[in-house]
């Protein structure tokens, strides 16, 4: 069976790889020619959007928002121009559920199946196949899709209905992205108070403050190094499809609303490309201190 994929960014070019290193036949395309070609020089195959509508059975994609995930499907020459009866889309970006629910209806008029399944676990879970994958769908199209699952992935769980995926993306931002923040926010005070941030961690990460995010992000901080695994712009987007959702469902998110604005302030100040380890730079610019290691 030829699969599809399109959308080889940050998080694509490595999950498309996996693919490809374990057997599947791949078409892939992305307006980056040079994220193409090394896929391509990987096994993989270029095409263009209804090449791969017309050949595949299964297409993923993985883009950075619902706008562009519906102009790759239902644009003139967009993927559903070709897809037959019985495929199945598989959504990975982080949308919002409103955005796959349109899919999911748009192309089930066509006798298409439509998973959104939003991924976590960054670049690096990306690299080793180790994503958490949290879907939303019909549980025949999921099945279908789980062997695939399970080269990108470490776990993946059909939460429910379409669009829930999406939610529980949304869920997962709030709580990875806050932390972020707690934990910056905690870091900048010992910091200044004249702590060794990097013993102040190797402290606490072992007690009831100890997280993944802690684990994750704390090293990459105390060395100033802000490459983008997960990078602001994109948790700039998810949090704005938070606070979104939330509004448009009558939920009061202070935390969250908060957060979306010291993001917009890291959007001032040019930080849209660091890692969201990056949101400490909000804090130090408060206080007037950097978390580094101590000479």
């Amino acid at each position: 069976m030829k699969v599809g994929f399109i959308g080889l960014g940050i998080m694509g070019r490595p999950m498309a790889k996996n693919l490809v290193k374990a057997g599947v036949e791949l078409l892939v395309t992305d307006l980056n020619k040079e994220a193409v070609a090394d896929v391509v020089a990987a096994g993989a195959k270029e095409a263009s959007y209804q090449e791969i509508g017309e050949a595949c059975e299964i297409v993923f994609t993985i883009v950075p928002n619902g706008d562009i995930v519906k102009s790759i499907l239902f644009d003139e020459n967009g993927v559903a121009s070709t897809l037959k009866a019985g495929s199945i889309v598989c959504d990975m970006s982080s949308v919002t559920p409103v955005e796959s629910k349109e899919c999911y209806t748009r192309l089930k008029e066509k006798g298409v199946g439509f998973v959104d399944a939003p991924v976590s676990g960054g670049e690096p879970g990306a690299i080793a196949g180790t994503l958490a994958i949290m879907a939303g769908g019909d549980e025949k199209d999921f099945n279908a899709l789980k062997e695939y699952f399970d080269i990108l992935g470490s776990s993946a769980l059909l939460i429910g209905e379409s669009g829930s995926g999406s939610v529980t993306k949304l869920a997962n931002q709030i709580i990875v992205n806050n932390t972020i923040a707690v934990v910056s926010e905690a870091f900048v005070l010992a910091t200044k108070a004249g702590a060794d941030p990097q013993k102040v961690y190797e402290a606490i990460r072992g007690g009831l403050a100890g997280s993944a995010v802690l684990d994750a992000k704390i090293p990459m901080i105390v060395e100033r190094n802000f490459k983008p695994g997960g990078p602001i712009r994109i948790n700039h987007k998810d949090i704005k499809n938070v606070v979104n959702t939330a509004h448009a469902i009558d939920v009061p998110i202070p935390y969250t609303a908060q957060l979306y604005e010291i993001l917009q302030a890291l959007k001032i100040h040019g930080h849209m490309n660091d890692d969201h380890g990056g949101i400490v730079q909000y804090f130090e610019k408060l206080a007037d201190v950097e978390v580094k290691k101590f000479d």
